[in-house]
C-alpha cells in the first residue's frame, strides 16, 4: 500500500524499521506524545493511511475506531490469542459494539514457529495423547500421514531447528461476524462462523506446515495450543 499517491503515517514503539517515503512518529510518553496524543496530531495532517503501533488503553482504542468510521485506513496490533479475540479485547476496552461491527474490517493473527533443522530431519511415529490432541484443536480434520522432528546435530546446536516461519489466520469481518459482534457473542462463536465462512485457523495453518516437513507437531502445539 505504500504509494506515492498515498499519506502513510505511523505512530510506533519503538521505530524498528525506517521505511522510505513514509512519515513516522516515535512514541515518547515523558514528553506528553503517547499512542492516543500522536494519533490525534496524525488526524490534522490528513492522511489516507495510519499504522497505530499497539492499541494499548481505551483512548487509543476509541480514537483509531472513531478515524476508521471517517474514511482512513488503519492498522493496528493488540495482544490477543487468536483473531476473534481482538474483537472481545476491544469491548473490554470499552468500545462499544456497534462502533467494532461498522469499523474493523479483518483481523489477521500471528505466531512464529522454529523449522526442523534440514540437516537432522528424521521421521518419527507421535504417541496416541499428541494425535488426540490433534484431532481436538484441528477443524480440518486432515489426516497426516509422516510427522518430522530434528534429532539435534552441530548445524543446529542440538535444538533439532533451525530458522523460524511465520503460521496465521485471517479473520475477514463478513455481516454474519458483524451480526455476531452486535450480539455481543463469544469468541469462539465468532471464530466458529469464520471458520464456516472458510477461515484456516493458526493451528490448521501450522499442520499444514507440519505435513509439508517444515516444521514439527510439537511446535505447533507449543505455539497454538492455549
Amino acid at each position: 500500500m505504500n504509494a506515492s499517491e498515498k499519506k502513510i503515517i505511523t505512530i510506533e514503539d519503538p521505530i524498528e524499521y525506517e521505511i522510505p517515503n513514509i512519515q513516522q512518529i516515535q512514541v515518547k510518553p515523558k514528553i506528553g506524545l503517547t499512542f492516543a496524543a500522536g494519533l490525534r496530531s496524525i488526524l490534522r495532517h490528513d492522511p489516507d493511511i495510519i499504522l497505530v503501533g499497539e492499541i494499548r488503553d481505551s483512548e487509543t482504542a476509541k480514537i483509531a475506531i472513531q478515524s476508521a468510521l471517517t474514511g482512513h485506513f488503519v492498522f493496528s496490533t493488540v495482544h490477543t490469542n487468536d483473531s476473534a479475540g481482538a474483537v472481545i479485547r476491544l469491548i473490554d476496552m470499552g468500545i462499544e459494539n456497534y462502533l467494532i461491527a461498522s469499523s474493523v474490517i479483518g483481523v489477521a493473527a500471528q505466531r512464529l514457529v522454529r523449522l526442523i533443522c534440514p540437516k537432522c530431519k528424521t521421521e518419527f511415529s507421535p504417541d496416541n495423547k499428541t494425535l488426540l490432541t490433534i484431532n481436538r484443536l484441528s477443524v480440518s480434520k486432515k489426516n497426516i500421514n509422516k510427522f518430522y522432528r530434528g534429532a539435534g546435530c552441530s548445524f543446529c546446536k542440538n535444538t533439532g531447528y533451525r530458522g523460524r516461519s511465520g503460521i496465521f489466520e485471517l479473520m475477514p469481518v463478513n455481516d454474519e461476524i458483524r451480526k455476531l459482534i452486535c450480539k455481543t457473542s463469544s469468541a469462539s462463536e465468532i471464530r466458529d462462523a469464520a471458520v464456516k465462512n472458510g477461515m484456516t485457523t493458526l493451528f490448521d495453518y501450522g499442520l499444514q506446515k507440519v505435513e509439508c516437513g517444515e516444521t514439527s507437531i510439537s511446535e505447533v502445539l507449543r505455539v497454538c495450543a492455549m
